[in-house]
């Protein structure tokens, strides 16, 4: 029986390339199918379920910041969800339709993030076409053939896989554009250079956030990432997901910056020590 890596589908995503990347350099000798998933949240909940081994999700962008919906899914759901590893992948969108030239396209597709990567250059170059907001970068690809009004904003692998003509590369604002994916799986993480965690206070109070992130500062401790999130409940009311540049297993002022947090704070989620792998 293959292992089964669950991914943000349909066929061709960044988050597939992702995937197909993870399981060549990390699961070399094991047989592996990625299976897509139409949105963030049910790619989470397939690992959480049992129904995969592991999934590869959008956790970061070096343009867009924190990719919310994966925030807020490994948040909400109730499975020990650990980080294996982290995976860098280059961005590079391309304007895929069967247009002529820009001036017959009406609408562009894409994900969110895809289209706030390429805002400028959608402005410059077609500020008169309607922008909407995909389920990912190969949701609308299949509606592309046969209408030279369409356009979609995804990458040449899947322009490729759904032989389509690209019209204009690269169009993303900034030629450095990275994405980080995470792989989400049960088992406890491979111990890395960088540990992830989650947590809520218990009040809004003056100065509880700088309580809580003073149990790393005091310990010497650095944080490569500090992101909040409503939580839902009220307005002004925040989860904080955090970035330390240590190992939890072999870090005694990790351990104990933790436990203190533990008892300070509301909810406190660990997703485990990880390595960060760059691909390209």
């Amino acid at each position: 029986m293959n292992l089964k890596i669950a991914h943000l589908g349909p066929k061709g995503t960044y988050t597939e390339a992702a995937a197909q990347a993870y399981g060549e350099t990390e699961l070399q000798g094991i047989d592996f199918d990625l299976e897509p998933y139409a949105n963030i949240a049910s790619t989470l909940a397939a690992v959480a379920q049992g129904d995969a081994t592991l999934a590869i999700v959008p956790a970061e962008n070096s343009i867009e910041g924190a990719v919310t919906m994966t925030a807020d899914t490994i948040w909400q759901l109730d499975a020990k969800l650990q980080i294996q590893q982290a995976i860098v992948l280059p961005i590079r969108h391309v304007l895929i339709s069967i247009a002529t030239n820009l001036s017959e396209i009406t609408t562009v597709y894409s994900h969110p993030q895809a289209l706030s990567q390429c805002q400028e250059w959608l402005q410059q170059h077609l500020s008169h076409a309607e922008r909407i907001a995909d389920t990912s970068t190969t949701a609308a690809l299949g509606t592309l053939a046969a209408n030279p009004q369409l356009a979609a904003i995804s990458s040449v692998r899947a322009a490729n896989l759904y032989d389509l003509p690209i019209l204009v590369q690269p169009i993303n604002d900034y030629p450095d554009n990275q994405t980080k994916f995470w792989a989400i799986g049960l088992q406890p993480s491979v111990p890395g250079n960088c540990t992830s965690v989650a947590f809520s206070l218990r009040s809004n109070t003056p100065g509880g956030l700088m309580t809580a992130l003073g149990y790393f500062a005091n310990r010497n401790l650095n944080l490569s990432r500090i992101a909040s999130r409503p939580s839902k409940r009220s307005l002004g009311d925040y989860l904080f997901f955090i970035d330390i540049e240590t190992n939890v297993n072999n870090c005694p002022q990790l351990k104990s910056a933790l436990a203190d947090l533990d008892a300070y704070a509301e909810t406190v989620k660990n997703f485990g020590s990880y390595y960060t792998k760059v691909i390209g």
